[in-house]
């Protein structure tokens, strides 16, 4: 890693490199937010194109499932050819935005569902260039507060996932290309703010050159390892419950007796926005008590309350709420944590690779999970308890972090808390 550029300080006793730094954080944040609208744009007006083109289970979850793989592909074709460490982040970033928009906005003209699945699959690739190099180039402008820096990033992702949700419930009456349309639009605005805003800290890493050696080296590395295993585990659960969390509801509402659709779109809505409490409070705990206690501790949490939402689906909304938003809080808290792992113990001139690596293997996970939740409420011949065969993936990233922590190479994490 370069050397730190000495900072300056202003009147106020804040050095110049700071003031640039969280400025940069806020707007790149900001950026974040809106390109990653494109995400979930579908999943939240799945009732509507499932009318549009008429389609069975599988095809509508398969709308979803495609941004997942999408994803998948971008990240490990990135990660393969080493993209993050050789390209500047500021164009690959605005580059991936763009096509991420235009993918969306291609649902608005796709005259059947496979048109509009592999569009759905365009845009997870497009986005692959986006949120990998964003957590790599944050990491440029913090080294103490990286985590909550982090945090900060994956609470941008969490509130641009849940955007569509909202919007859809606050417009519920009008057409849904009014969702597709509004999350295309912000999305271009997000690549903008990239193309001039997203500039390497002085903390930067490394050029790297092509070296397809390199991937094995990141797999072969111990901490790295069983730092990618916990992210597994924390994967498994995470956007299984964000895509499926919006039927959930619909169901529970159904049963309360109270209109299914735009409650349960709120409901969905405060509950993975919930989450952007949840990366600050992990990235301040991170910081403070350090990484793998942190992980370890949400991970418990969050495996707990995959258990307890379903005894709350038959009772009162408060009690539903708690439960909700305390998964929706603790079932993202340490995301950003895990990543900033692998910047500490990775090879410094390849971090992006591992970076892109880690990402892209747990969104893999990411939709057999989706696939196992719908079809384990069908075998359970309800919702009540699909959440439950999340659980196994929190619990198995529990014991990799706490494993990790007792590793010597434990010491180079968030300056030695571990």
């Amino acid at each position: 890693m370069t050397q730190p550029v000495a900072p300056s300080s202003g009147a106020l006793g804040v050095s110049t490199v700071d003031g640039r730094a969280w400025r940069t954080l806020a707007i790149l944040s900001l950026a974040i937010v809106l390109s990653m609208t494109t995400w979930f744009s579908a999943t939240a007006i799945i009732s509507e194109l499932r009318a549009v083109w008429s389609l069975d289970g599988v095809a509508a979850a398969w709308l979803t499932n495609a941004v997942q793989i999408g994803f998948v592909v971008g990240a490990l074709s990135s990660s393969l050819l080493n993209l993050p460490d050789m390209l500047s982040a500021r164009w690959l970033m605005a580059s991936a935005a763009i096509l991420a928009a235009l993918a969306n906005a291609a649902l608005l003209i796709a005259p059947t569902a496979e048109f509009a699945i592999a569009a759905r699959f365009l845009t997870g690739v497009a986005l692959a260039g986006v949120y990998p190099p964003a957590l790599k180039l944050i990491s440029t402008w913090f080294v103490r507060g990286r985590g909550l820096a982090m945090g900060c990033v994956i609470g941008a992702l969490t509130v641009g996932s849940a955007f569509p949700h909202l919007l859809r419930a606050l417009t519920s009456t009008l057409d849904w290309r009014l969702v597709v349309s509004s999350t295309s639009v912000l999305t271009m605005i997000g690549a903008v703010l990239m193309a001039v805003y997203a500039l390497d800290g002085p903390n930067a890493y490394p050029r790297a050159s092509f070296d397809p050696r390199q991937l094995g080296r990141v797999l072969r590395n111990k901490p790295i390892a069983l730092a990618n295993l916990g992210y597994f585990g924390h994967m498994w659960e995470l956007y299984a419950m964000w895509g499926w969390f919006l039927a959930f509801a619909q169901s529970y509402r159904t049963g309360a007796g109270a209109d299914a659709a735009s409650s349960a779109s709120l409901i969905t809505f405060a509950v993975v926005a919930s989450g952007v409490a949840g990366c600050i409070l992990g990235g301040l705990l991170a910081d403070r008590i350090g990484r793998t206690a942190t992980t370890a501790l949400m991970m418990s949490l969050s495996a707990t309350c995959c258990v307890l939402i379903g005894l709350t689906f038959h009772g009162p909304l408060w009690l539903f709420m708690l439960v909700s938003v305390v998964w929706g809080i603790t079932v993202i808290a340490d995301s950003a944590q895990f990543s900033a792992v692998v910047t500490e113990v990775a090879d410094q001139s390849f971090v992006g690779t591992a970076l892109a690596m880690q990402l892209g293997l747990g969104f893999a996970l990411t939709a057999l999970a989706l696939i196992a939740v719908p079809a384990f409420a069908s075998w359970a011949g309800g919702w009540q308890w699909a959440f439950v065969v999340l659980a196994p993936g929190p619990i198995i990233g529990t014991l990799a972090m706490l494993a990790l922590r007792r590793l010597p190479e434990a010491t180079r994490i968030a300056q030695g808390r571990r």
